[in-house]
């Protein structure tokens, strides 16, 4: 066994699984702080809702597609220079942070729209008829209602932050994935390999069954 994994270094493990977990964390709070008001916006001003308005949707519609659509490998390398200005570098898991912030962020937008637009149209207007505003709309009737749909959301987006954060190594962006890279790799070490592709699919496997749980725990059905 010890000659099978002679290429281990525990320590290093550790330590690059940190920093993916700080990757994550760090990259799923901004994109959450960023789509979640990109996605009410964009189910708002969507056709037939409450503040209806076709350009606006348009446009932040366009921005969204354009973002999702660039493969993720080349927005690490584009947003360097955009990198090194927010985080003042575009290496180790500062540097890794904000491209993960802006691959996900159109992604999460796109399925709490979605999760909006699974909320009962008759749920709307009965607020409306009660004289509510739109802000009390959102707060009070719209975000409670599609809360587990958001969570589903959240899960998805973590998840697919794990595998973006595992291609920030190819850039240096440090964690498992540049572990993986560097040694699995460049050195052919495939036992280095091994062990970092699955710890990645364990914590793939526990942020779904969290997701999961939570999911069944707050929905209203």
């Amino acid at each position: 066994m010890n000659e099978l994994f002679s290429n281990l270094d525990w320590a290093e493990i550790g330590l690059a699984s940190l920093d993916t977990f700080a990757m994550l964390g760090g990259s799923l709070v901004f994109t959450m702080l960023l789509g979640l008001p990109l996605g009410i916006i964009l189910f708002l001003t969507g056709r037939g809702q409450l503040l209806e308005n076709k350009l606006a949707y348009s446009v932040l519609s366009f921005i969204v597609n354009v973002l999702r659509s660039v493969p993720f490998v080349i927005l690490l390398i584009v947003m360097i220079p955009l990198t090194v200005l927010i985080s003042g570098t575009s290496l180790g898991v500062a540097g890794a942070i904000p491209p993960l912030v802006v691959g996900a962020s159109p992604f999460f937008a796109r399925l709490v729209e979605t999760a909006l637009r699974e909320v009962d149209k008759g749920v709307i207007e009965a607020c409306q008829a009660m004289g509510a505003s739109p802000r009390q709309i959102v707060l009070g009737a719209l975000l409670p209602e599609a809360f587990p749909g958001i969570l589903a959301a959240a899960t998805v987006t973590a998840i697919t932050l794990v595998s973006y954060a595992a291609m920030s190594g190819v850039i240096g962006g440090g964690g498992l994935g540049d572990l993986a890279i560097r040694f699995g790799y460049q050195r052919f070490q495939t036992d280095v390999m091994v062990v970092t592709v699955l710890l990645l699919l364990v914590l793939v496997q526990v942020l779904q069954m969290i997701g999961d749980r939570l999911v069944v725990r707050f929905s209203h059905r």
